[in-house]
């Protein structure tokens, strides 16, 4: 969906995104870089990460962007710069696999859905560069973006890639993909009003047009692929439980995908939504309010991830009032029945990576997440490990990052006391490094 105001913009926006997604991918420089002083971090714990236990004391290692040395009996470089952060842990940078920063939160629904209506691509990644900046300063050093209008997600990544922006690493999807008046097709308007939106902007029908509209997010930079396999409860006419993607339209989505070695999330509360998601292949399913002991056995066989983004149900549950009445009502809804749905997926034991779906709630508040799954009965060790362990192999990054150990990205984290007693701690971190470079504390 466009406005008018903008259809003059969308081909050069495409062609600059294109051109920023291939010199994305070029090769850096060879250039040797000049020699960075060694940071050593000190605390009274560490949190690995891998081994899910707390050691202590805590020190981690640091050159350049890498760690170099993990353990209190690890050598100090003569030339170090000691940062001593007494009685916190040190954990690995938290990695959300669920976000929309390249959207705005706003209490006022109706007024934030009309704002982010009217704003042009380049003043909204003005908007996404500032909502980055709040994630990382909260302790994500690594996210994976959902789904963003006009490729916004895809700048504001290269953007960072070439330090003109601060925020995270980002793993993003462009648009993301569904049927005519789904959730994914963010276009109620009167026809003839706006343009309507096409396979470039996610929306397809069909096998064909549905693999074409692969290919045009991966041909503008995107690194993975968001589908709508259910409605939603942010939007108002779609019912919650009713599958929007074909298997046919599903096959062709995620076997194009998977041939270009992109993962495929899918948004789905609905039960039968996501059962024929898994079926077809399908990596991740996102929030899964819905989702039935028979589909999360299912899941766990196919060794397919739940992204539950459990604060996001409690905070519209909490907002519910102040929705449109049909969009107040699917929220409380589904805020029940994820309750249910969460403590049988631990019992059954279904792989869960760290999600939030930042954007319904205001952003750099992400860490609650790990709060809120400690409430419905995971133990805070395995609640760090849905981030260290689950959201860095389901993103596939967990050759880099997500643990504290020597060759890895000096991604860092350091909260107070001993965050195996006080979860909530995750959401006031005291120091925040990415590959090496302190953002936040450390003074």
């Amino acid at each position: 969906m466009k406005l008018h105001v903008a259809a003059a913009l969308t081909g050069l926006s495409l062609a600059l995104s294109a051109a920023l997604a291939v010199h994305a991918q070029e090769p850096a420089s060879t250039a040797a870089p000049a020699a960075q002083q060694p940071v050593v971090l000190k605390a009274a714990h560490l949190f690995d990460g891998r081994s899910g236990r707390l050691s202590s004391p805590g020190l981690v290692v640091v050159q350049g962007q890498r760690i170099v040395a993990v353990g209190p009996s690890s050598p100090l470089p003569a030339n170090a710069r000691v940062i001593d952060l007494g009685e916190a842990t040190l954990l690995p940078g938290f990695i959300d696999a669920h976000t929309h920063i390249a959207s705005d939160h706003d209490d006022n629904w109706a007024q934030g859905f009309y704002e982010n209506m009217l704003r042009l691509p380049v003043e909204q990644s003005f908007h996404a560069a500032h909502n980055a900046k709040l994630t990382l300063e909260a302790g994500f050093t690594t996210i994976r973006e959902v789904g963003a209008p006009d490729f916004v997600d895809v700048a504001l990544r290269n953007a960072i890639n070439a330090g003109l922006a601060e925020g995270p690493r980002m793993l993003v999807a462009g648009h993301a993909i569904g049927s005519t008046g789904g959730h994914c097709d963010a276009s109620p308007f009167p026809p003839g009003r706006v343009t309507p939106a096409g396979t470039l902007e996610g929306v397809c029908n069909g096998a064909e047009q549905c693999r074409l509209a692969v290919r045009e997010q991966m041909k503008f930079g995107a690194d993975l692929i968001k589908i709508c396999a259910s409605g939603g409860v942010l939007s108002e006419a779609d019912p919650v439980d009713v599958p929007q993607l074909t298997p046919d339209e599903l096959a062709a989505i995620i076997s194009e995908a998977h041939t270009w070695g992109r993962k495929v999330a899918a948004h789905s509360h609905g039960d039968l939504a996501a059962k024929l998601a898994v079926e077809a292949g399908v990596d991740s399913i996102e929030h899964g309010s819905f989702l039935t002991a028979s589909t999360l056995q299912l899941m766990k066989q196919k060794g397919t991830y739940l992204v539950p983004t459990r604060m996001t149900q409690v905070w519209v549950v909490d907002k519910a009032d102040s929705y449109p009445p049909k969009i107040g009502a699917k929220a409380r809804a589904a805020g029940a029945a994820h309750t249910k749905m969460f403590k049988e997926a631990l019992r059954i034991g279904v792989p869960i990576a760290l999600g939030t779906d930042a954007a319904v709630y205001p952003h750099g508040l992400n860490a609650q997440e790990f709060g809120d799954m400690v409430d419905l009965g995971m133990t805070p060790a395995a609640a760090l490990m849905t981030s260290s362990q689950g959201s860095a192999k389901l993103l596939g990054v967990e050759a880099e990052t997500g643990t504290l150990e020597v060759g890895k990205l000096a991604d860092v984290v350091a909260v107070s006391g001993d965050v195996l007693q006080n979860i909530r701690a995750t959401q006031r971190p005291l120091l925040v490094m990415k590959q090496g470079t302190v953002v936040r504390g450390g003074e």
